[in-house]
This record gives structure tokens, C-alpha cells and sequence, in this order.
């Protein structure tokens, strides 16, 4: 009798990549001559991040040198849920919070995408926050995981573990 293999789908942060690219990104603003004399900052806030600027295109340019900096550090921009700056006084601040874990409602979708569009026999299941995918073949997991990499309407981002 064949085992079952499985793996399981998470959405989860990379709290020290993410807090260096956020000391990055700070410091690059800090130094660079175009966020001179403008007020700009990056910075924890609580579990978001606060950008600020004294215009709206100056908190949206911190917000662009934050992406790079995710990008260079391999993470990916679906974590990012940004606002729209908002006048603060003098100031603008833009509030960005950081997406993580599974809803049930995308751990729903996945399942659809994985019964429709995987190879047969391959089984979802909703575990909490994550979603636990089995099959008897390990090539069919395999699929699977090529599958959802290629989903680019997929509004979290996923990774991959506990492959066995």
C-alpha cells in the first residue's frame, strides 16, 4: 500500500526580512536627496508599517523604495496592504498593513482551483489558516505546486511546506 504524501499551503510573514527591508528602505530615504527637506520616514506601528511625508507623492515614492527593497529581499508585494495617504496636519501619512495567514474564503478558492483545474485524486483540506493538499502520487503535489505559482489573481501569497 502506497503512503500518502502531502504538504501544506501557509500565507506567512517573514517578520526579519520584512524589519530589513523596512531598515533599509528608512535608510535609503534618510540619505537620498530627493526625500531632503520633505519629512519622509518609514516606520513600525505596532503590527503595520507608517509612512510619512509632507505630500501625498513623497509618502507614495517611501512606499516605492519599500517594495524594492521586499522585492531584492525575495518577498513578495501581496503581502502589502497599502491605504491612501492621508493629510495630517502639515504631514501625510499612509498606513500599510501586512497580510498573512489564509482566509477561509481563499482557502475555498484554492480548493476550487486544485479540484478543477489539478490532476485527479489530489485532495484539499482546510486546516485553520492553512490548507493541507494530499495525494498518493508525489507528481501530482508537484503539479499542484506549479499550478498555484501560476495564479496571478491569487491575492496572497503563498508558500510551501512540510513537503512529505
Amino acid at each position: 500500500m502506497a503512503s500518502e504524501s502531502s504538504f501544506d499551503i501557509v500565507s506567512k510573514l517573514d517578520r526579519q526580512e520584512t524589519d530589513n527591508a523596512l531598515n533599509q528602505a528608512a535608510k535609503e530615504v534618510a540619505n537620498r536627496f530627493d526625500f531632503r527637506n520633505v519629512d519622509a520616514g518609514i516606520r513600525w506601528s505596532g503590527e503595520s508599517i507608517e509612512i510619512q511625508a509632507n505630500s501625498e507623492e513623497r509618502a507614495l515614492a517611501v512606499l516605492d523604495v519599500f517594495k524594492e527593497k521586499l522585492i531584492k529581499r525575495g518577498l513578495s508585494l501581496k503581502i502589502l496592504d497599502a491605504g491612501e495617504p492621508k493629510a495630517s496636519g502639515k504631514l501625510y501619512k499612509l498606513g500599510v498593513n501586512l497580510k498573512e495567514g489564509i482566509s477561509q474564503e481563499n482557502a475555498k478558492k484554492i480548493g476550487k482551483i486544485i479540484r478543477e483545474e489539478g490532476p485527479k485524486g489530489v485532495k484539499a483540506q482546510i486546516q485553520g489558516e492553512e490548507l493541507r493538499v494530499s495525494s498518493k502520487k508525489r507528481d501530482d503535489l508537484q503539479e499542484v505546486i506549479a499550478l498555484l505559482k501560476g495564479k496571478e489573481d491569487l491575492d496572497i501569497a503563498l508558500q510551501f511546506i512540510n513537503y512529505r
